[in-house]
């Protein structure tokens, strides 16, 4: 079963899959930010089973542990953590939100 969201994080410095990246998605909701479900990243950078197949439409976050990542690598970097906020408006739609990282330089956009 594949996740409504799925991520991939890729690291543009050692230019590889970031492996073992602890990532978390929140729901926003009225009482704040509500945990969804939280995984890591595959040998090939991905998270594929990051919460259920089917969510409502609404404000979500993907939390990116990258200070973890940065340790493990032996890399310094500038952000101990990523957070990609961004709105789940088709709930029929899969959502994929991939980050390009690198210890001083992050980019993502929506994915296929």
């Amino acid at each position: 079963m594949t996740s409504h969201v799925t991520t991939h994080v890729l690291d543009a410095a050692l230019g590889r899959p970031a492996e073992g990246v602890p990532v978390r998605l929140e729901h926003l909701t009225e009482d704040g930010w509500e945990p969804v479900a939280a995984g890591t990243t595959d040998e090939d950078g991905r998270a594929g089973d990051l919460g259920p197949a089917h969510l409502p439409e609404g404000v979500y976050r993907i939390v990116f542990d990258t200070d973890h990542y940065f340790e493990a690598t032996a890399q310094v970097g500038f952000y101990p953590e990523v957070t990609i906020t961004f709105l789940l408006g088709d709930a029929a739609a899969h959502y994929h939100v991939p980050l390009l990282l690198s210890p001083f330089a992050y980019t993502t956009y929506r994915g296929s």
